[in-house]
């Protein structure tokens, strides 16, 4: 399939306007980042708390996530993990303050927001799918008589069941035959306690060191794969071809950062991870075209580089087109109905691949037809100085030369 039959665009001759445009994105992506002190990271960055939840369903993702905004968790992250049947998934809380206390107030709040939005009325009693064993233990000894050693014992027997179950307790019949299990218990816990469907399995908590760490280990990942790709792109064509690649890379990088910074886009290790992708699609996309340069070089030498580079991508536009094109509306369906969790890998991936697609066509070849008129030009000024010189000292004609 062909889309652009015999195309014969002058892309060149708008290269200046090209160049200017994507200064201007830049800048205003910097300015962007430099107003607001750099970009907003993520928990995954910047440090905090992630409390894995698990739910007896599917949990409501939606639901639980406006739940948080109002109790002024607005800024909380929240992400599906693991198998789909298992129904987990993890909270993540910026942290707002220093040790234990800290971590303990993230994780009460969680509590109590759940507890306000899936328990309704049972939310009153105990919840003995989130409580401890000591907390259990008293329960025990306060509505069913229980003496000290006994509800310490059944509490025990009531947790490892719990914990052999996931961590979700689903009814009464959980607990039927325990060791120690009366039918007075029983009442008691009825009366006093119900299940709830989720349940706190796990509580983490990223530190600044670590999210320091993670940032740096972001860094070198990027800046590790640029320079891999202009050594290789160095070797298989010319050193300024890699660095016209490099230049068009970065260039797409830091446009779709700054576009982060100006829609206020958290980025987190998923959306490094879709850079580190669009590193890689956006190079594949200029190689095509500089290699179409290279055979046409080897085909037409008696033409000028700058028609050579135009005829190159006139003759891939379909190609790039075609495949950016797919490649968009398939990243685009994922920003529209991927949900919150893929929400942030899919708009750098829809910024980049338009970006990286602008700049394969638009500023990469660009940059080495530049780089050859400005190297020929310092070429024939160097001619000019020395024919000049030479003439300079070149005796007149009819002068006497001294023996």
């Amino acid at each position: 399939m062909e889309l652009f039959r015999n195309a014969n665009y002058d892309f060149l001759r708008w290269k200046w306007a090209f160049i200017g445009l994507s200064l201007l994105l830049s800048l205003a992506g910097v300015i962007s980042l430099i107003v607001k002190g750099g970009p907003l990271y993520g928990i995954d960055f910047r440090g905090g708390t992630l409390v894995y939840v698990k739910f007896q369903q599917q949990p409501p993702l939606d639901q639980l996530r406006q739940a948080l905004k109002t109790r002024g968790l607005g800024e909380s992250t929240i992400q599906a993990y693991g198998p789909e049947r298992d129904h987990e998934v993890i909270i993540g809380l910026e942290q707002k303050g220093q040790g234990s206390q800290s971590i303990d107030a993230g994780k009460q709040l969680i509590l109590d927001t759940l507890r306000l939005t899936f328990a309704g009325q049972e939310g009153q009693k105990t919840d003995l799918n989130n409580i401890g064993r000591e907390a259990l233990a008293g329960l025990l000894m306060e509505k069913a008589g229980m003496g000290d050693q006994t509800a310490g014992a059944l509490a025990n027997a009531m947790v490892a069941k719990r914990t052999q179950q996931s961590g979700l307790l689903n009814g009464a019949g959980d607990w039927r035959g325990l060791p120690g299990m009366t039918p007075q218990a029983e009442r008691a816990l009825a009366a006093n306690a119900y299940f709830a469907p989720y349940a706190l399995r796990n509580t983490e908590v990223v530190g600044p060191k670590v999210g320091g760490d993670l940032r740096r280990q972001a860094l070198y990942a990027t800046l590790y794969a640029l320079g891999g790709m202009l050594i290789y792109i160095a070797f298989r064509f010319e050193w300024v071809y890699g660095v016209a690649a490099v230049v068009a890379t970065f260039h797409d990088a830091i446009i779709t950062i700054g576009f982060f910074s100006l829609f206020q886009k958290e980025l987190s290790l998923t959306v490094v991870a879709a850079l580190l992708t669009l590193i890689g699609y956006s190079t594949n996309d200029t190689i095509v075209v500089f290699d179409r340069i290279r055979e046409n070089l080897k085909l037409l030498r008696r033409e000028k580089l700058a028609d050579i580079v135009n005829r190159s991508i006139n003759q891939t536009l379909s190609r790039t087109v075609l495949t950016s094109g797919l490649t968009f509306l398939t990243v685009l369906s994922l920003f529209l109905w991927g949900g919150e969790v893929l929400h942030g890998f899919a708009f750098a991936l829809v910024v980049g691949i338009l970006i990286g697609t602008y700049s394969s066509i638009a500023i990469a070849p660009p940059i080495i037809v530049v780089w050859q008129q400005w190297y020929e030009a310092r070429k024939n000024r160097g001619r000019v100085i020395t024919l000049d010189r030479d003439r300079a000292q070149r005796p007149k004609v009819g002068a006497r030369v001294k023996a």
